[in-house]
Protein backbone atom coordinates (compact mmCIF):
# COMPACT_ATOMS: atom_id res chain seq x y z
CA UNK A 1 0.00 0.00 0.00
CA UNK A 2 2.87 2.39 0.80
CA UNK A 3 4.22 1.91 -2.73
CA UNK A 4 0.89 3.22 -4.00
CA UNK A 5 0.44 6.07 -1.50
CA UNK A 6 3.91 7.56 -1.93
CA UNK A 7 3.81 8.42 -5.65
CA UNK A 8 0.19 9.56 -5.50
CA UNK A 9 0.81 11.85 -2.51
CA UNK A 10 4.06 13.18 -3.96
CA UNK A 11 2.51 13.86 -7.35
CA UNK A 12 -0.49 15.56 -5.75
CA UNK A 13 1.76 17.76 -3.61
CA UNK A 14 3.91 18.79 -6.57
CA UNK A 15 0.84 19.46 -8.73
CA UNK A 16 -0.81 21.60 -6.04
CA UNK A 17 2.30 23.71 -5.49
CA UNK A 18 2.66 24.15 -9.26
CA UNK A 19 -1.01 25.19 -9.54
CA UNK A 20 -0.61 27.68 -6.67
CA UNK A 21 2.55 29.10 -8.28
CA UNK A 22 1.12 29.33 -11.80
CA UNK A 23 -2.18 30.79 -10.57
CA UNK A 24 -0.30 33.44 -8.63
CA UNK A 25 2.07 34.30 -11.48
CA UNK A 26 -0.67 34.44 -14.12
CA UNK A 27 -3.12 36.42 -12.00
CA UNK A 28 -0.40 38.91 -11.09
CA UNK A 29 0.80 39.25 -14.68
CA UNK A 30 -2.47 39.23 -16.59
CA UNK A 31 -5.37 39.26 -14.12
CA UNK A 32 -7.43 41.90 -12.48
CA UNK A 33 -7.34 42.87 -8.83
CA UNK A 34 -10.33 40.57 -8.39
CA UNK A 35 -8.45 37.64 -9.92
CA UNK A 36 -5.46 38.21 -7.64
CA UNK A 37 -7.77 38.44 -4.63
CA UNK A 38 -9.53 35.22 -5.61
CA UNK A 39 -6.24 33.32 -6.05
CA UNK A 40 -4.84 34.63 -2.77
CA UNK A 41 -8.06 33.64 -0.96
CA UNK A 42 -8.09 30.14 -2.49
CA UNK A 43 -4.52 29.14 -1.71
CA UNK A 44 -4.95 28.82 2.10
CA UNK A 45 -7.91 26.50 1.44
CA UNK A 46 -5.70 24.47 -0.88
CA UNK A 47 -3.30 23.97 2.01
CA UNK A 48 -5.94 21.70 3.55
CA UNK A 49 -5.12 19.24 0.78
CA UNK A 50 -1.44 20.09 0.30
CA UNK A 51 -0.26 19.62 3.88
CA UNK A 52 -1.68 16.07 4.25
CA UNK A 53 -0.31 15.17 0.80
CA UNK A 54 3.18 16.32 1.78
CA UNK A 55 2.94 14.52 5.11
CA UNK A 56 1.78 11.31 3.42
CA UNK A 57 4.58 11.56 0.85
CA UNK A 58 7.19 12.16 3.54
CA UNK A 59 6.01 9.45 5.90
CA UNK A 60 5.51 6.85 3.18
CA UNK A 61 8.90 7.75 1.69
CA UNK A 62 10.57 7.27 5.04
CA UNK A 63 8.85 3.90 5.37
CA UNK A 64 9.90 2.82 1.88
CA UNK A 65 13.50 3.91 2.45
CA UNK A 66 13.90 1.84 5.59
CA UNK A 67 17.48 1.77 6.79
CA UNK A 68 18.98 1.47 3.33
CA UNK A 69 21.83 3.67 2.16
CA UNK A 70 20.90 3.91 -1.53
CA UNK A 71 22.36 7.18 -2.92
CA UNK A 72 19.16 8.27 -4.69
CA UNK A 73 17.15 7.67 -1.52
CA UNK A 74 19.68 9.63 0.50
CA UNK A 75 19.42 12.53 -1.98
CA UNK A 76 15.65 12.55 -1.61
CA UNK A 77 15.97 12.49 2.17
CA UNK A 78 18.40 15.43 2.15
CA UNK A 79 15.94 17.53 0.15
CA UNK A 80 12.94 16.90 2.39
CA UNK A 81 14.00 19.08 5.35
CA UNK A 82 14.59 21.98 2.95
CA UNK A 83 11.18 21.46 1.35
CA UNK A 84 9.49 21.24 4.75
CA UNK A 85 11.28 24.27 6.22
CA UNK A 86 10.58 26.31 3.10
CA UNK A 87 6.90 25.44 3.35
CA UNK A 88 6.51 25.92 7.09
CA UNK A 89 8.66 29.01 7.52
CA UNK A 90 8.02 30.86 4.26
CA UNK A 91 5.19 29.56 2.09
CA UNK A 92 2.45 28.98 4.65
CA UNK A 93 2.94 32.30 6.47
CA UNK A 94 3.13 34.10 3.10
CA UNK A 95 -0.11 32.46 1.94
CA UNK A 96 -2.04 33.66 4.98
CA UNK A 97 -0.45 37.13 4.95
CA UNK A 98 -1.14 37.63 1.24
CA UNK A 99 -4.71 36.34 1.57
CA UNK A 100 -5.36 38.86 4.37
CA UNK A 101 -3.74 41.75 2.49
CA UNK A 102 -5.57 40.93 -0.76
CA UNK A 103 -8.86 40.52 1.12
CA UNK A 104 -8.38 44.00 2.57
CA UNK A 105 -7.46 45.41 -0.86
CA UNK A 106 -3.97 46.33 0.34
CA UNK A 107 -1.73 45.75 -2.65
CA UNK A 108 1.12 47.83 -1.32
CA UNK A 109 4.90 47.42 -1.45
CA UNK A 110 4.83 44.88 1.40
CA UNK A 111 2.32 42.78 -0.54
CA UNK A 112 4.57 42.88 -3.59
CA UNK A 113 7.70 42.00 -1.57
CA UNK A 114 6.02 39.07 0.18
CA UNK A 115 4.53 37.95 -3.14
CA UNK A 116 8.02 37.87 -4.69
CA UNK A 117 9.39 35.89 -1.74
CA UNK A 118 6.50 33.44 -2.06
CA UNK A 119 7.13 32.96 -5.78
CA UNK A 120 10.85 32.34 -5.21
CA UNK A 121 10.23 29.90 -2.35
CA UNK A 122 7.52 28.16 -4.35
CA UNK A 123 9.86 27.78 -7.33
CA UNK A 124 12.50 26.26 -5.03
CA UNK A 125 9.99 23.72 -3.70
CA UNK A 126 8.79 22.89 -7.21
CA UNK A 127 12.40 22.27 -8.27
CA UNK A 128 13.22 20.15 -5.22
CA UNK A 129 10.02 18.11 -5.43
CA UNK A 130 10.63 17.60 -9.16
CA UNK A 131 14.10 16.26 -8.40
CA UNK A 132 12.59 13.94 -5.80
CA UNK A 133 10.06 12.72 -8.35
CA UNK A 134 12.79 12.14 -10.91
CA UNK A 135 14.84 10.15 -8.42
CA UNK A 136 11.77 8.20 -7.31
CA UNK A 137 11.05 7.23 -10.91
CA UNK A 138 14.67 6.11 -11.32
CA UNK A 139 14.38 4.01 -8.18
CA UNK A 140 11.16 2.49 -9.40
CA UNK A 141 12.78 1.53 -12.71
CA UNK A 142 15.71 0.01 -10.86
CA UNK A 143 18.27 2.61 -11.97
CA UNK A 144 19.90 3.00 -8.62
Amino acid sequence: MTRLIHPIAGTLALALIAVFWLSTALSEAFGSVGAVTLVKAAIPWGLLLLIPALAAAGLSGRHLAGRGRVPLVMSKQRRMPIIAANGLLILIPCAFYLAAKAGAGQFDTRFVAVQRAELVAGAVNIALLSLNMRDGLRLRRGRV
